[in-house]
């Protein structure tokens, strides 16, 4: 596989009317991109797990720059595990980890939760299970995309995974298969061949290889923008607190791997794509989820309990502009580290591929075929 190593993720920025009145120059678009990514779990695949940890918010990025007709799709994940010793045979050794979600930290959550050990890996089944059971988009203009990966033949099970791809490709539904080995043995073992089948693509990465961190001078700043953007969340209701406390962990979680890796979701943390209205008081009022005024005392977060109505708004609209007063910091610096990395990655050798640069190639190309545009920074 020829390949280049991408730039991690574009950024879009946000325009202020004023520094009391901010409004963002992307407004949300019906499309919807839809992608679901189905994981090899078995004793081989702890290399291809810890790429995609280090490489999911690099991805998520690449995502958010996604436009279609100048307006940001809706992005919703899903996450399987297949071929894992600890699932039932009469489940094909599949689990289901999310279903479709808008909800980035419960995908975070669920990648570094992922355990690896031996067992027997069906293909077909995986992808025919992501089919029957995700809400996907009948909608043509919809990107809708599935990334298998995985190392043993494609053909194991019962279910034959050409028929499964071929109805794939019938409903718009893209199946890029990444090979952890050899391209190919990949060949010979049929991975490329369900991608030929679905319209997607094929791709063959060392799953073993360390991904390749580029630290910048801007990742500091923008992780300490991160940490004061998190003062600006204020969980209700019963989720509130958990959903709080699941945003900080995956703040750890990422910075486990790397400052870099934190500087990336941070700049997550700073897009529109970034939606918490399932649980956060800010975005749920902004969304029209509740109404302020209707939330039990109960509920509400600590520094609204005991304030009148006057107040209660009055303390929303502060921690609304502190808020998007820190996002437009991280984008400001999330383009100028983009720069940064652009000069560095031209002094990499070439074949820098790993899962990330595996998905968020194959994105950015079938994006375009339907219509989607890249923003630029």
């Amino acid at each position: 596989m020829t390949n280049v190593f991408l730039s991690l993720s574009s950024v879009f920025i946000v325009a202020f009317n004023s520094l009391a009145q901010i409004t963002p120059i992307i407004q949300p678009s019906p499309r919807r991109v839809q992608v679901a990514i189905l994981f090899d779990t078995s004793n081989s695949m702890d290399g291809l797990i810890d790429q995609a940890k280090t490489r999911i918010w690099s991805i998520i990025n690449e995502l958010s720059a996604l436009r279609y007709q100048g307006k940001m799709p809706t992005i919703e994940i899903a996450l399987y595990d297949y071929g894992n010793s600890t699932l039932t045979l009469d489940n094909n050794y599949i689990r289901l980890q999310t279903a479709l979600t808008t909800d980035l930290d419960l995908i975070s959550e669920k990648l570094f939760g992922l355990t690896t050990n031996g067992g027997d890996e069906y293909c077909g089944a995986v992808i025919q299970k992501s089919m029957q059971e995700l809400g996907w988009s009948s909608n043509p203009l919809d990107l809708k995309m599935i990334y298998i990966a995985g190392n043993e033949p494609f053909n194991q099970g019962s279910i034959a995974y050409n028929e499964v791809c071929k109805t794939a490709g019938s409903r718009s539904i893209f199946v890029n298969t990444i090979y952890c080995g050899n391209y190919d043995q990949g060949v010979r073992e049929f991975w490329k061949d369900c991608a030929t089948i679905a319209g997607g693509d094929y791709f063959n990465i060392d799953a073993n290889k360390q991904v390749v961190h580029i630290d910048t001078p801007y990742d500091t700043q923008i992780n300490n923008y991160n940490d004061s953007l998190n003062r600006t969340y204020y969980g209700y209701g019963s989720l509130g607190s958990v959903k709080k406390s699941n945003q900080l962990t995956q703040d750890m979680n990422a910075q486990s791997e790397a400052v870099s890796v934190k500087a990336e979701r941070a700049i997550v943390k700073s897009k529109a794509s970034y939606k918490n209205e399932s649980w956060d008081l800010i975005d749920a009022v902004d969304k029209g989820s509740v109404g302020l005024a209707t939330i039990p005392e109960a509920e509400l977060p600590d520094e609204f309990k005991g304030k009148t109505e006057e107040e209660k708004n009055a303390l929303l609209d502060e921690k609304r502009k502190d808020r998007e007063v820190f996002q437009t910091k991280i984008n400001e610096l999330a383009v100028e580290r983009q720069k940064y990395i652009d000069e560095e990655m031209k002094k990499l050798p070439e074949g820098q591929d790993d899962f990330g640069t595996a998905v968020n190639e194959s994105l950015v190309k079938k994006a375009n075929q339907i219509g989607y545009e890249k923003e630029e920074k």
